[in-house]
């Protein structure tokens, strides 16, 4: 199973395969909260994780979504139904954007085989697949978290990776450039960082672009083969997306995917000692 999982092949994986896991991990920045999502319908099966309190630690001096403690992650991924052996499908509302961060969570903690569901729970309700409001009953699972399976960088190592390297801002172009700045500290960019939108990555139906267009969007953002790569967003949400496109475009090896700064921009803006940049991408 790759990075992304279409909604007929997740019903046929459903239908036919052994067991596999559901997460709905729906989930906005500016709300309403996922959760009443998740009650007024999901896939069967599905459990919901919230992002917020689950996926993530409490909001600090590292940022607004800093990675969770791994023995919290641990008993909240069990209690969902996730097993060692068991193949996880994660999903959000619609871009992959907010299911990636589970994803990568569960990639980081030591699971060998964790997909996104293109196209989130807009194109399985598309595809005409079914849904349900009933809560499955609880299955715990024997996933155990072992940490440090994906690569992070802190905020001294992004910062230098932007001079040495290449590091990607997966912010919006406007909030990049300084523009807008609607939750954290200060506008702008860490020096060096190139901009690559997250939203690039899917169709305006939400959908994921193809491995070539995929591959084809990084190259023309500078990113080489064997490059040491870094991505950062508001908080460490929609940068997951960015390492998992890095992957199905065949730029990033699962072997060899690229860094992420967790506390992203929320933790660097919020010292005033570290640079920030406004305006443009200057390539």
């Amino acid at each position: 199973m790759g990075p992304l999982v279409t909604p007929d092949e997740l019903a046929e994986r459903l239908g036919a395969a052994g067991p596999t896991t559901l997460l709905d991990v729906r989930w906005s920045l500016t709300g309403p909260p996922g959760r009443e999502a998740y009650d007024a319908g999901h896939l069967p099966g599905a459990v919901f994780v919230d992002l917020d309190t689950e996926l993530a630690g409490p909001p600090g001096a590292g940022g607004r979504h800093p990675l969770p403690d791994a023995q919290r992650l641990g008993a909240t991924l069990r209690a969902a139904g996730v097993g060692a052996g068991r193949p996880v499908v994660v999903y959000d509302a619609v871009d992959g954007s907010a299911a990636a961060r589970a994803w990568w969570l569960l990639r980081w903690a030591g699971h060998p085989e964790v997909a996104v569901l293109d196209g989130g729970y807009a194109a399985w309700v598309g595809a005409g697949h079914p849904v349900t409001t009933e809560v499955p009953a609880a299955r715990p699972g024997d996933f155990e978290v072992v940490p440090g399976a994906m690569p992070v960088l802190g905020a001294t190592e992004a910062g230098a990776l932007a001079a040495t390297g290449l590091l990607l801002d997966a912010r919006a172009p406007e909030r990049y450039r300084g523009e807008v700045e609607p939750v954290d500290p200060r506008p702008g960019h860490v020096p060096g960082a190139v901009n690559a939108p997250f939203g690039a990555h899917v169709t305006e139906e939400g959908r994921w672009r193809s491995r070539e267009e995929l591959a084809a969007h990084f190259a023309g953002l500078g990113v080489r083969p064997g490059q040491e790569v870094g991505v950062y967003c508001g908080s460490g949400v929609t940068a997951c997306s960015v390492v998992l496109a890095l992957e199905a475009a065949g730029v990033r090896e699962a072997g060899a995917p690229a860094a992420l700064y967790p506390g992203s921009w929320s933790e660097w803006s919020s010292d005033p000692a570290r640079p920030a940049v406004l305006g443009p991408d200057p390539r």
